[in-house]
C-alpha cells in the first residue's frame, strides 16, 4: 500500500492512465489536473480547463488514451492528445440536469453519461464489435440493465444472459425499489459482464447474476453507506465510502455475498477490531479504481490517493460471521 497527498481540495473524481503512471483528477471544481509520476512522486503535468462548471465524472480509455470528463453544466468533453497538447472536443449530451457520471465502454467507441435528468446519454465515436449492455444506477432505489446496442455502430449482438431482445434502450433487467432500500451509488459489472454488483444508500452491497436467472442478493453490512464498488476477480468485490476504508466481499457459487475482509487493519496492531478507524484515510472515499486485480485505487475527501496492493488483501482475508 501506498498513500500521496495533493494537498489539494477535496479529490471528488479521478482516472488513471493504461500503464498508471498518470493520474488525471478533479480538485471539486471545473478542472482537471493530470500528475505523473516520477519515482515515488508526483508532478502535475496538465490542466485541462473546458468545463464551466464542477466536474462530476472522469474516465480514461486506456487502448485509445482518451480522457472523458462530465459536469455540472450538462456537458461532456472527450480530451485527445496530439504533440504533447490535449485538446477538447465538446459533447451535446442533450440534458436539462447535471451530469453525475461518465464511463467508457469497453471497446472505447462509445461513453454514457449518466445525469439528474432521469435519462443516460450514449455517445459514440467509430464503428466497432460487441460492448452492448450498460448498468444504472438510481435515486428510485433501482439498478438497472440496458441494451447500449446502436445499429450502425455496433455489431449485432448474440444471444446474452441478459436477454436476446435488445434494441437500444431496451430495459434487460431491473433489481430493488419495492418500498425499501436507497439510492444507489456505484455499480459494477464483473469482467466476464454475467455479474452486476451496487452499493446503495442504506449501506447494502447487491450481486446480480445473470448465468444464475438474473438472480440477486443484498448483504446489509454495519458500515456507512459505501459511494463506489468494482469487481476485483469475478468473486470479488471492493467498495469504499463514508467508513474511509476499502472493504472486500465475496460471491459464492451458490449466490450468496459475504464480507470478507476491511483494508485498514494495520499488520503491526493483529489485536486492534475490525471496525476501527482507518489509517490511510480520515475523509470519506469517493472512488475506487482497479488496476487489472493486482492493485486498486482510492481516492478520498481528504485531499490523498491511496493505491493497495490487492494480494496482500487477499492474503489477509478472514471471512466473518454476517450480522
Amino acid at each position: 500500500m501506498s498513500l500521496h497527498w495533493f494537498l489539494l481540495e477535496s479529490i471528488t473524481c479521478h482516472a488513471r492512465n493504461r500503464d498508471r503512471t498518470q493520474i488525471a483528477l478533479s480538485q471539486n471544481n471545473h478542472e482537471v489536473h493530470i500528475y505523473k509520476k516520477y519515482g515515488s512522486q508526483w508532478v502535475k503535468a496538465y490542466e485541462l480547463s473546458e468545463h464551466t462548471g464542477h466536474i462530476t465524472g472522469i474516465d480514461w480509455a486506456p487502448k485509445s488514451d482518451c480522457i472523458v470528463t462530465c459536469g455540472v453544466a450538462c456537458d461532456a468533453c472527450v480530451w485527445s492528445q496530439k504533440d504533447g497538447v490535449w485538446k477538447p472536443t465538446l459533447m451535446i449530451l442533450r440534458i436539462n440536469r447535471a451530469a453525475a457520471f461518465v464511463k467508457w465502454s469497453p471497446l472505447e467507441n462509445k461513453f454514457a453519461v449518466g445525469s439528474g435528468a432521469r435519462l443516460i446519454s450514449v455517445c459514440y465515436f467509430d464503428k466497432h464489435i460487441k460492448n452492448v449492455l450498460l448498468a444504472a444506477g438510481s435515486c428510485d432505489f433501482k439498478c438497472r440493465v440496458f441494451s447500449a446496442y446502436i445499429r450502425g455502430v455496433d455489431e449485432k449482438p448474440v444471444s446474452m444472459p441478459w436477454g436476446s431482445k435488445m434494441p437500444f434502450g431496451q430495459l434487460m433487467s431491473e433489481f430493488g425499489g419495492s418500498g425499501t432500500g436507497g439510492w444507489v451509488h456505484g455499480v459494477s459489472f464483473s469482467a466476464s459482464r454475467s455479474r452486476l454488483a451496487w452499493v446503495s444508500h442504506d449501506s447494502t452491497v447487491s450481486v446480480a447474476d445473470a448465468s444464475k436467472s438474473v438472480q440477486f442478493s443484498t448483504l446489509k453490512v454495519e458500515f456507512l453507506p459505501l459511494l463506489s464498488a468494482s469487481f476485483v476477480l469475478d468473486n470479488s468485490v471492493v467498495a469504499a465510502g463514508h467508513d474511509c476504508c476499502p472493504v472486500l466481499f465475496n460471491y459464492d457459487t451458490h449466490g450468496c455475498s459475504t464480507f470478507a475482509s476491511k483494508s485498514d487493519i494495520p499488520k503491526q496492531h493483529p489485536t486492534q477490531h475490525v471496525y476501527a478507524a482507518p489509517e490511510e484515510h480520515h475523509s470519506s472515499l469517493y472512488e475506487v479504481d482497479k488496476q487489472d486485480c493486482r492493485k486498486f485505487c482510492t481516492t478520498g475527501t481528504d485531499e490523498a490517493m491511496t493505491i493497495w496492493d490487492f494480494k496482500t488483501l487477499e492474503f489477509s482475508i478472514q471471512v466473518l460471521q454476517i450480522m
